[in-house]
């Protein structure tokens, strides 16, 4: 299920977390509603941290990671990295990145087998995200922006990208990723989709503005109803399927 929450007033929620299969980061201070919403829907499962990145809230645009790691940005405080470390899960990997482009969940969106990247990010950051999350890397644009964090966010069942991605790169991102993609938005229309939500592989978190229709996408894509998995879902892989026989 897809569960709308905000933080504070802000319906940007990607911004001030993060989800993976293994682990959750939310932004300290602020909204202890926003953090029980997370505690709710995850606790019987995986730990839901709290924390700052940086000294600042905006844990989910300064991170990225998956079920077998989390980059940080080389900002990070030395007491904020042994949090972390204190806090995660056995077997997740924790590693700060020497990178100009510092905003590492605006720049790379990944699940737990690929990763796509901004075309500027540099070669040796290219090779600390394979090592340490264990995926393929990609250097891509969505719609023409390279800021693939925020226009583009998939798990391991399937992804939604930019409204304005063409026919053509949609196909070739869902080769590169091998999940079903579909374009759509977020929070009423909103083409950020790595600030409007955050997703595992069985839960999803959107901003209070995302309408019904927008979360039924979400929710079909991502595969978030079990086995019903929706319309959405089959037509992609359909088309997939035809395209690559």
């Amino acid at each position: 299920m897809a569960t709308r929450c905000q933080y504070e007033s802000s319906n940007e929620i990607g911004v001030f977390s993060s989800l993976t299969n293994s682990y959750a980061l939310c932004a300290i201070g602020g909204s202890e509603n926003f953090y029980s919403i997370f505690e709710a829907e995850l606790a019987e499962h995986i730990p839901v941290i709290h924390t700052s990145i940086s000294g600042v809230r905006m844990v989910g645009n300064m991170t990225v990671g998956n079920r077998r790691g989390l980059l940080v940005p080389s900002t990070t405080t030395d007491q904020e990295l042994q949090h972390l470390r204190n806090s995660l899960p056995d077997g997740v990997v924790i590693q700060r990145v020497e990178e100009r482009l510092s905003a590492l969940g605006n720049c790379i969106t990944c699940n737990d087998h690929v990763a796509l990247i901004h075309t500027d990010l540099d070669r040796e950051t290219e090779d600390i995200i394979s090592d340490v999350l264990g995926v393929e890397v990609f250097r891509q644009t969505v719609a023409g922006n390279a800021l693939v964090g925020s226009y583009c966010k998939f798990t391991n069942q399937g992804g939604i990208v930019h409204p304005r991605t063409t026919v053509e790169d949609i196909e070739e991102l869902s080769s590169l990723t091998c999940v079903p993609l579909v374009a759509g938005t977020v929070n009423r229309g909103s083409d950020v989709l790595g600030g409007g939500m955050v997703v595992n592989d069985w839960c999803a978190f959107v901003g209070m503005d995302t309408t019904s229709t927008e979360i039924s996408v979400v929710e079909s894509i991502f595969k978030l109803k079990g086995e019903a998995g929706g319309d959405i879902v089959k037509d992609m892989r359909a088309s997939l399927i035809d395209q690559l026989s």
